[in-house]
């Protein structure tokens, strides 16, 4: 039985792009659900490789503007770096926003649905600044 009050947070991999976008990349499986379903908000975008294991990656929304296309593909190329795809040439990543990212009843730790996704084309890689 867990010991009451709050949750521990998630260990993640943060990351600040440039225009003051940041990019939290999740560690474990536990870290990727909880990033996924309690710390990302609802505008937050969210990514992950298609078909191959790898970190949840959350791109936190502003209220001051929208990313732009280059800071999608960012976000993406982290999700792509984070994952066993690596060291592939350009990988799939799916993208959409946190509010269409569900666990499935029953599904493993780590596990999410996601609806409304678009797909970017990145190669792998992290900003030259790592935050945390």
């Amino acid at each position: 039985m867990n010991p009451p009050g709050p949750k521990p947070s998630p260990k993640v991999y943060a990351y600040q792009l440039p225009g003051n976008w940041t990019v939290l990349a999740g560690r474990t499986d536990a870290d990727n659900e909880m990033l996924s379903l309690t710390v990302a908000g609802p505008k937050d975008w969210w990514f992950h490789v298609r078909g191959v294991p790898g970190s949840h990656v959350i791109l936190r929304s502003r209220e001051d503007r929208e990313p732009g296309p280059e800071v999608l593909k960012q976000a993406a190329a982290i999700a792509a770096y984070h994952s066993k795809a690596r060291h592939g040439g350009k990988v799939a990543v799916a993208c959409t926003r946190a509010c269409f990212v569900s666990k499935p009843r029953g599904a493993p730790t780590g596990t999410v649905a996601i609806k409304r996704e678009r797909i970017l084309k990145v190669r792998p890689g992290i900003p030259a600044a790592e935050v945390s």
